[in-house]
């Protein structure tokens, strides 16, 4: 791609405000990732967390974007401002309104989705990434362009042995030998992810090690466990830079919330780990490459066992694990996060080019 010229004030760099959800950097690495790869084509990304302060910052120095990005939800209503102000707006719809509604009362999701329709309808484009709100955002947007999370692949399938180093020598420090089994799960700790469920299932996985990265609501149920119990092991949260060489250190990738786009699911299958993730919504897009399970303590257990022994989703059927690894290998390496940047990229420049006409 080639970098859109002719910023508003002459320069040659096209140059987006990106609202996000507040959230730590640890724990929300998507947009950055495909920030890193708008940069390296020459579009200056300015990534800010949404706020009150970031938002009224955003207002003062509106003049300095060609484009802003509004991710759902916060970064996306706040978006909205920016352009009943004049300033071109990309609605970047990450989440669904479903798993709003599902932590939330009824009264507000239904705000809050009658929010999002506003957004839509103002935006000059929307990117969405779930098929089931394929038809409200059609509905109301403008335009709209289907798009995916993204995965650094390469970052996961050959990490850094520097890397993958410091992490085994933490969990050795942790008492975690390398001949141990070890199932590893990472990401928020929170009761959607069914937390408390899976270390419920180490009581049933007495020879593994379940390794906990993440922060949340539950992490003094975790580090409470941690104490408790020596299969289980808590280094909180760590940079996500170093996240691939705590992968390549275990067996096993947990993921037990109901969605088809978690990128803990597909970082866990570059890194050639055996995936667990709950029945549900995620059934139809991975099929055969993942041990689906009910999240309970027992279920999740055997699909642990099953997951590391390569075994398809049927239990009676026994698969070749090395080769089911690799075909989920070349399926999640379509969802590189160059590839996707580079529909980011460009929707941005012909949502500026719309501007400037």
């Amino acid at each position: 791609m080639t970098a859109l010229a002719g910023g508003r004030d002459g320069s040659a760099a096209l140059r987006v405000l990106w609202l996000t959800p507040d959230k730590p950097a640890d724990i929300s690495v998507g947009r950055r990732r495909i920030a890193e790869h708008l940069r390296k084509d020459g579009i200056d990304v300015t990534l800010r967390g949404t706020t009150p302060r970031t938002v009224l910052a955003s207002l003062r120095e509106r003049d300095r974007y060609d484009v802003v990005v509004g991710t759902t939800r916060s970064g996306a209503m706040a978006g909205t401002v920016l352009k009943l102000l004049g300033t071109p707006f990309v609605v970047d719809h990450v989440d669904p309104i479903r798993q709003f509604a599902d932590t939330h009362s009824s009264e507000l999701a239904l705000a809050v989705r009658v929010a999002e329709n506003v957004a839509f309808t103002l935006a000059d484009h929307t990117l969405y990434v779930y098929d089931e709100e394929r038809d409200r955002v059609r509905r109301y947007a403008r335009a709209a362009t289907a798009t995916d999370l993204g995965v650094a692949y390469d970052r996961f399938a050959d990490p850094d042995p520097e890397s993958v180093e410091r992490a085994r020598d933490r969990l050795a420090a942790a008492g975690i030998d390398a001949s141990d089994r070890v199932a590893i799960y990472v990401g928020g700790l929170e009761p959607i992810y069914h937390i408390e469920a899976l270390l419920a299932a180490m009581e049933h996985l007495d020879d593994w090690t379940l390794v906990v990265l993440g922060a949340g609501s539950l992490a003094e149920h975790v580090e409470r466990a941690a104490r408790d119990h020596e299969n289980v092991v808590f280094p909180g949260t760590v940079d996500h830079d170093a996240v691939p060489g705590y992968l390549h250190a275990g067996d096993v990738g947990v993921s037990l919330v109901d969605d088809p786009h978690t990128l803990k699911v597909l970082e866990y299958a570059a890194a050639g780990l055996g995936v667990v993730q709950a029945r549900g919504l995620a059934e139809e897009r991975f099929g055969e490459h993942v041990t689906f399970c009910e999240p309970t303590p027992m279920a999740i257990a055997r699909a642990v066992r099953r997951a590391d022994d390569g075994e398809a989703d049927d239990e009676d059927e026994a698969g070749d694990g090395s080769a089911a690894t690799e075909a989920f290998q070349a399926f999640v390496r379509e969802f590189d996060y160059e590839r996707v940047a580079a529909t980011y990229g460009k929707v941005l420049k012909g949502v500026a080019r719309s501007g400037e006409r």
